[in-house]
């Protein structure tokens, strides 16, 4: 593993596997870091290049001028024609699905293959939030409780996105703390933005992509029937994984690792790499 900033974007970066393997670009969802993939990297280092980011603000990352969707997407490949990387697979996590696809739809040359993980596909399926998150996120009492949380409020917040118990890598809750409340809200702003404008379905329809969405069967964040909106996409494949909420990754990660794998041999065209004993 290495691990760095690299660029003129400030980006947090970390690199698992061997640089000559097919690359695998893993996207973290709204002021989380690329901490949150840490239980499915291992399996996917295995028989790839794995780039984790910190998206700007998030994490270890330095902020940004703007949060807006398209602008996160620029930096990202910014960060790619800086690593020299192209025919990239891109797996984002909510709404870090929203970064991969507008990345997909600026830059095409550098993308492979998307997976989108609890990626709502439009506003219209987004569901009544449990109630600390309201609490935490909104007016009056967000700006309050903010900076005073402590890590099990972190925690509870993180866990009350699962339909399982679920173990939170420490690096996780410290990158939450360490995002402030006012960029926070910024990027939920952005994000709403991006796919009020134009749901993700029908952006990706056009760009002939192959196509991987992810959904937990128990998400209580977003719809998860909304998950089939994107059979509008051709060739799409959509899975649905039971007993899981928001959060794939952590509830469930040896199935998540399995299915980005066959999705990614299958998008290369190629059979995966086998690791030496």
């Amino acid at each position: 593993m290495s691990e760095y900033d690299t660029g003129p974007h400030g980006m947090h970066v970390v690199r698992d596997g061997s640089p000559p393997a097919p690359p695998l670009l893993l996207v973290h969802g709204s002021g989380t870091s690329g901490a949150s993939w840490a239980p499915v990297v291992p399996a996917l280092a295995r028989h790839h290049h794995v780039i984790r980011i910190d998206l700007p603000g998030c994490g270890r990352s330095r902020p940004a001028r703007s949060y807006e969707v398209p602008e996160q997407a620029v930096q990202v490949a910014a960060l790619l024609d800086g690593l020299g990387l192209r025919g990239v697979a891109v797996a984002g996590h909510s709404s870090g699905g929203y970064v991969a696809a507008a990345l997909a739809e600026r830059r095409p040359d550098l993308v492979r293959s998307l997976a989108l993980i609890s990626t709502g596909p439009g506003m219209d399926a987004l569901l009544p939030q449990p109630l600390i998150l309201r609490v935490l996120l909104g007016p009056p009492f967000g700006p309050l409780l903010w900076p005073r949380r402590s890590d099990a409020m972190i925690r509870r917040g993180i866990v009350a996105t699962a339909a399982r118990p679920v173990d939170i890598p420490a690096e996780v809750v410290s990158d939450l703390r360490a995002i402030t409340y006012r960029t926070f809200r910024a990027v939920l702003r952005a994000n709403a933005a991006y796919i009020t404008e134009r749901g993700v379905p029908e952006r990706l329809a056009a760009l002939g992509f192959p196509v991987l969405v992810i959904f937990g069967a128990a998400d209580p964040r977003w719809d998860p029937e909304s998950a089939h909106r994107y059979q509008a996409v051709p060739g799409a494949r959509v899975e649905m994984v039971p007993g899981v909420g928001h959060l794939p990754m952590l509830e469930a990660p040896e199935r998540i690792g399995e299915l980005l794998l066959g999705f990614t041999t299958a998008a290369a065209g190629t059979s995966p790499m086998i690791p030496e004993a």
